[in-house]
């Protein structure tokens, strides 16, 4: 007898094969929660930087705040993939303690976002550099106020200097 000719009783088969090979359910079984997310946001988050803007217009950021956002980012030898955008005008339940659990932010920079927005327990002017709760803060004018004005971009530079250790 080679091997090529075995035959197999039926209940030897049977107990082999307990499983059949094709699935016959129609519907897949998806689980809702893989891969849910509370926030839309722009960038992947790599280096838990979070960029906060509130725009009306636009989903994330206008193509020239966005173009400027990506030189700054450049400048911090930093890309999208390191960074994520949020729009707190398309995220109405945004909260510090929500992103903080979800993004894990170590550095938030506030555009034209205003402390108490975010339910922030800290009040800071712009351009000083906050510590709370283990991140690191940075309220600053929104982004369309820099478009022509050296001065705010200056006064950025020199916090964003700060931050990252350029």
């Amino acid at each position: 007898m080679s091997l090529d000719n075995i035959k197999l009783p039926p209940l030897v088969l049977q107990q082999l094969y307990t499983h059949s090979l094709i699935e016959t359910k129609n519907t897949p079984q998806i689980d809702a929660n893989i891969g849910a997310k509370v926030f839309l946001t722009l960038g992947n988050n790599q280096k838990k930087v979070l960029i906060l803007v509130e725009i009306e217009e636009t989903l994330y950021l206008p193509d020239n705040q966005l173009n400027f956002l990506l030189g700054i980012l450049a400048a911090c030898k930093l890309t999208m993939e390191d960074v994520a955008i949020l729009n707190i005008k398309r995220n109405p339940s945004v909260n510090y303690q929500l992103f903080t659990a979800e993004l894990q932010s170590e550095k938030v920079f506030l555009f034209g976002v205003q402390p108490d927005q975010i339910e922030l327990p800290v009040k800071f002017p712009t351009y000083q550099i906050q510590n709370y709760n283990n991140q690191i803060y940075l309220a600053a004018p929104p982004l369309s106020d820099f478009q022509d004005n050296k001065a705010e971009k200056t006064r950025l530079w020199i916090c964003l200097q700060q931050i990252f250790n350029i």
